[in-house]
């Protein structure tokens, strides 16, 4: 098949006339459309394209159908709670989903950097501390390039080796490590003798870079490294450096966070048996009661649904390998992790395996009334300090001592970074810089060859299903101004839906070529294309794939019902490829493709790459000459997440997919 890319030539900006035709766009001379052509389309394409686009702009399928197919599509998915017969058996399994977990989360990652010994540098004290302890100022190096800030809170006079807590921040935008009550909690901890760990989040504090949001671990992941290894890896540092201090009982260790704290807490305690015990706040949940609140999409922050987490194991796996370890899960009644939600998923569900080791009384569950809501305060931290003490031997607070007038500013906190301190996008384009690909072969039988094997390796990235439209819900059709529409919600049989509105003039002869159409901005945007293509004589199908157009979800992050998909240990733009595919089997002939936007296409050559046969040409306009440009602009996930999948960029990119189009 053919692939035109009909974008603007670089540098030229303005709009091609072409005798008083005006195109829609500087496209490249090779590319232009005859002028007969042109001058043939224009009289129709100016009569049908406001009928068209009143067609195209119907809505096909209702939102709360979307949410509920994709509901449904996770709920099958989601992996079993464990439910040992002994605590041999679950001690056994415990060790491999570890180290399966570690595998998927740390995909990609150089092993010189996972293995790295410790790195850390010291940077003086917190001047002006308060009696009976001092703050120690420490950067620790997470991979070469990247630091991030910590103060180690250092008890005076305490008994030899003392127990440590690592305390890790969550989502506090604007601030970091010194916001008040993170700061309460590491001051009470260091009263009691406990050498208290404050640990930087990226994108927070002094790391609030913009290219720190943690929506950039997808630009990670297109480069073949799991972003989500980057956020173990940074918690996992905090650990090292207790693990390795002298002054320090490493029986005794211990880590707690709110929000997204709370959810490092879960997952780094997890998969890291050298913390002893942990108090998690309002971090983490099932994914089931996570679908059943809060619909499919909604299920955390970036990083709490990163690529293959959810896939074999989820939330209760990872509670689950804390046993029979003490845990105190700290939850809100009035929360986004609702306490009456979670509860039965990751604490009644999984206590019984507590039980088997005879630890039930290490398992504690917390609901928090006062203030009930998303918070760490004195409640919560009152419970935190009497479990910790309860479990380190200490003398357990009675209420939490420490005031504002004891308290420090952001700048008395201040450990400083070197000025080229790695970003997480700057980690992403260094992995990029790293990639090498093969020469794609000129000679015809080794392209052959070389095609046969490369899509195969696509099929994988892409982790690829063929799906088969399982039924055309016929939902509207009109008959006026020469034209015949027909519009339909494709139900797949893998229980998810595509949306399309077949137009055609009436009369005429058959068979007639075909085109699908594709734009980002939804089918009703593709108006002034359809109208064009049927003026021609094409049956043209304007299709909204899942996740645009139609298939989008109101009240969503539009990115997170996307995101959810590969948590899951799918593909979001493989599932595209293959509703593109199902399309083009359901009309009947191969299909030229056109496409609007970098979404669209790479949906569609990515289809191209693994079917040539059902696509005779794929014309695209407005889209990217290399995905290293989703890298270099940037492009935000929130704007384009199916282009995020893992390991794309370094396997394949524009040229290859193009040429996997064009080769047998």
């Amino acid at each position: 098949m053919d692939y035109i890319d009909a974008s603007p030539a670089s540098g030229d900006f303005g709009p091609t006339i072409v005798a008083g035709v005006t195109m829609r766009g500087p496209w490249k001379e090779a590319r232009v459309a005859t002028l007969a052509g042109a001058l043939a389309a224009t009289a129709m394409a100016q009569t049908d394209a406001s009928v068209i686009e009143a067609v195209l702009g119907e809505r096909l399928i209702a939102q709360e159908v979307v949410s509920y197919q994709l509901s449904r599509y996770l709920m099958e998915r989601v992996p079993e709670a464990p439910s040992p017969a002994n605590a041999a058996e679950w001690t056994r399994r415990s060790a491999g989903i570890r180290e399966r977990i570690r595998e998927k989360i740390l995909r990609g990652w150089p092993a010189e950097w996972v293995d790295a010994p410790l790195a850390f540098e010291e940077a003086g004290f917190v001047e002006g501390t308060r009696p009976g302890y001092r703050i120690r100022k420490l950067r620790l190096e997470v991979v070469p390039g990247l630091h991030v800030p910590a103060l180690l809170y250092e008890p005076e006079g305490a008994t030899l080796p003392a127990p440590a807590i690592l305390n890790v921040n969550g989502h506090i935008y604007g601030s970091g490590k010194e916001i008040a009550y993170k700061q309460q909690r590491c001051i009470d901890q260091v009263k009691q003798g406990i050498y208290s760990l404050n640990l930087e989040w990226l994108y927070f504090g002094e790391l609030a870079h913009p290219e720190n949001q943690h929506w950039f671990g997808a630009h990670l992941d297109l480069v073949g490294a799991n972003g989500i290894g980057l956020f173990y890896l940074a918690a996992k540092r905090g650990i090292d450096y207790l693990h390795a201090h002298s002054a320090i009982d490493k029986g005794r260790m211990g880590m707690t966070g709110l929000s997204g704290g709370g959810w490092q807490t879960v997952l780094l305690t997890a998969l890291d048996e050298r913390v002893r015990a942990a108090v998690p706040v309002a971090g983490h949940s099932s994914l089931i009661s996570r679908i059943e609140d809060f619909g499919p999409g909604d299920i955390g922050d970036w990083e709490q649904k990163g690529t293959d987490l959810l896939s074999e194991f989820e939330y209760t796996h990872l509670t689950s390998l804390i046993a029979p370890r003490p845990l105190l899960q700290i939850h809100n009644a009035e929360d986004i992790f609702r306490s009456h939600r979670v509860k039965p998923g990751t604490y009644d569900a999984l206590a019984p395996i507590w039980d088997l080791y005879g630890a039930g009384d290490a398992f504690l569950f917390h609901e928090n009334f006062d203030p009930a809501d998303h918070n760490y305060e004195a409640d919560n931290q009152l419970q935190a300090s009497r479990f910790f003490a309860e479990h380190f031997g200490l003398r357990a607070i009675q209420s939490p001592a420490s005031s504002d007038a004891e308290y420090y500013t952001a700048s008395e906190l201040r450990v400083g970074l070197p000025r080229d301190n790695l970003t997480i996008l700057g980690l992403a384009k260094l992995l990029a810089e790293r990639i090498e690909r093969s020469e794609i072969p000129g000679e015809p039988g080794e392209r052959a060859s070389w095609a046969r094997e490369q899509r195969e390796v696509l099929r994988r990235t892409l982790r690829y299903n063929p799906v088969a439209v399982e039924r055309a819900w016929f939902l509207s059709g009109t008959r006026m101004h020469g034209l015949d529409t027909r519009s339909y919600r494709f139900d797949l049989n893998n229980g998810l839906s595509a949306t399309g509105v077949l137009l055609e003039k009436i009369g005429g002869t058959n068979p007639r070529p075909l085109s699908i159409l594709l734009h980002d901005g939804g089918k009703a945007a593709a108006a002034g294309t359809a109208a064009e293509r049927v003026s021609r004589g094409e049956r043209v199908l304007v299709a909204d794939l899942i996740f645009s157009g139609d298939a989008t979800l109101a009240g969503n992050r539009p990115e997170r019902n996307v995101q959810v998909l590969a948590a899951i240990g799918e593909r979001p733009l493989g599932i595209e490829a293959a509703q593109l595919i199902a399309l083009q089997q359901w009309l009947g002939g191969a299909a030229r493709i056109e496409t609007e936007g970098p979404r669209s296409q790479v949906s569609a050559l990515a289809a191209g790459a693994i079917s040539p046969a059902s696509f005779s040409e794929i014309v695209s306009h407005n889209g990217l000459d290399s995905l290293q440009e989703v890298l270099d602009r940037p492009i935000r996930h929130l704007d384009a997440p199916d282009l995020f999948c893992f390991d794309l960029l370094r396997g394949f990119d524009i040229d290859r997919l193009t040429a996997l189009t064009q080769s047998p």
